[in-house]
C-alpha cells in the first residue's frame, strides 16, 4: 500500500502519495525539465529530481523556470521555448555589425542564416559568428535561393554537419519574379527532411490547406506569405491568414511581406505565434530604431489579441450616456 504524506507546496498544505520530486511534479501536471523546485530551503538540481524522496513535512516552492516578472508568453517550437516573438534575418544589411546591433536591439533570439560556400580565398574575412554568437542566439539555417527539394534538403543537409542544427527553416521556390514558394516541392522537401528528424520550419501560400498539409508532413511550424518576400506591401489576405492559425495544430508565423510595425502589430492582431522579416529592417533608414519598433509592434499586437478587441459596429455607439443632457 502506497504511504501518505503530508507537505506544504507554494504555501499549500497538500497530501499526495510517497515518491520521488519528479514524481510530484509530474502529479501536478508540469514538466520536471521546465520547473525549478526549493526543497526545505535548498535548490534541487533538476537532474536530480528523480532521485530525491519526498518526506513527511516537506516545504516545497515549484516556480517556473524563466527570466524574471511575473507574466510568461513564451512560444514553443520543436520542443524549444522562446520569449521574443520576432524572428530577424542577416541579409541586406551593411555590414554584420550593423545586423548584430539590430538583432540586439529588435531583442529577437532567433536569426534566419543562409547556407553558402566558404571564401576559400579569403581566410581572414569576417564571418557571421564573430559578430552573433550561436550559443546565445539561435541560428535557423534557411534554404533562400533554393528552387527544387533536392537543393533544399542538400542545404539542411550541410547545415545539419556545419553546425548540427535539426531546426531549421525550409523554402522552396517557384519562380524568381514572385519568389512565391512551390508548394509541390516543398511538401516534398518537408516529408524528406522530416523523416531524417530535421524539424522543418516551412515558408508557404497563405492557403489553410497547405498549411495543414505541412502539418500532415512534418512541419513543427507553418510560415504563410503575408505579401511577396522583400515586397514591404504587408499582409494582403488577412482572412486565410486568421484561417490557417484556427485550424492549425504548430505555431504560425507569418513570414514574408512585413514592411513596417503596423504590419507587425496586424499579424499578431490575427493570432500568429510569431513574424519573421529581413527587408523592412535592414532596409530601413536607421535599421536599429526600425527593429526596436518593431519589437514594440510585435509586443503591443500580441496583447492586443490576447485582450479581445472590441466588437465593430455598424453605426456609431457615443461613449458618454445621452440620458440626462441639459
Amino acid at each position: 500500500m502506497t504511504e501518505t504524506i503530508s507537505l506544504t507546496v507554494n504555501g499549500e498544505l497538500r497530501r499526495t502519495a510517497s515518491g520521488s520530486l519528479a514524481d510530484l511534479v509530474r502529479s501536478l501536471d508540469l514538466d520536471p525539465a521546465k520547473v525549478a523546485v526549493e526543497c526545505n530551503g535548498a535548490i534541487v538540481p533538476r537532474s536530480t529530481l528523480g532521485t530525491v524522496a519526498l518526506t513527511d513535512g516537506d516545504v516545497l516552492e515549484i516556480v517556473h523556470f524563466v527570466g524574471g516578472g511575473d507574466h510568461d508568453d513564451s512560444w514553443t517550437v520543436a520542443g524549444r521555448t522562446f520569449r521574443s516573438r520576432l524572428i530577424v534575418g542577416t541579409g541586406k544589411y551593411r555590414d554584420f555589425a550593423q545586423n548584430a546591433a539590430a538583432l540586439e536591439a529588435s531583442g529577437a533570439e532567433i536569426v534566419t542564416v543562409a547556407v553558402r560556400r566558404v571564401n576559400v580565398s579569403d581566410r581572414g574575412a569576417p564571418m557571421l559568428t564573430d559578430f552573433i554568437d550561436p550559443m546565445k542566439i539561435t541560428y535557423l539555417p534557411n534554404t533562400a535561393g533554393c528552387f527544387t527539394a533536392d537543393d533544399a534538403i542538400r542545404t539542411l543537409r550541410l547545415a545539419r554537419e556545419a553546425g548540427g542544427w535539426d531546426l531549421v527553416k525550409l523554402e522552396v521556390l517557384g519562380e524568381a519574379r514572385t519568389l512565391y514558394p512551390d508548394m509541390r516541392e516543398t511538401l516534398k522537401a518537408c516529408e524528406v527532411l522530416a523523416g531524417e528528424g530535421f524539424a522543418p520550419m516551412v515558408y508557404c501560400t497563405d492557403d489553410p490547406i497547405a498549411a495543414k498539409q505541412l502539418e500532415s508532413a512534418g512541419a513543427v511550424a507553418v510560415m504563410p506569405l503575408g505579401a511577396p518576400i522583400g515586397s514591404g506591401l504587408g499582409i494582403q489576405n488577412r482572412v486565410t491568414i486568421r484561417l490557417i492559425v484556427e485550424g492549425a495544430s504548430v505555431p504560425v508565423l507569418v513570414d514574408a511581406g512585413v514592411g513596417t510595425a503596423s504590419d507587425a502589430a496586424v499579424a499578431m492582431e490575427l493570432g500568429c505565434d510569431g513574424v519573421l522579416m529581413n527587408t523592412a529592417i535592414a532596409e530601413a533608414k536607421d535599421p536599429l530604431r526600425m527593429a526596436r519598433a518593431m519589437k514594440l509592434a510585435v509586443e503591443a499586437g500580441r496583447d492586443a489579441y490576447l485582450s479581445g478587441r472590441m466588437a465593430t459596429r455598424k453605426y456609431a455607439d457615443p461613449s458618454s450616456p445621452l440620458a440626462g443632457l441639459i
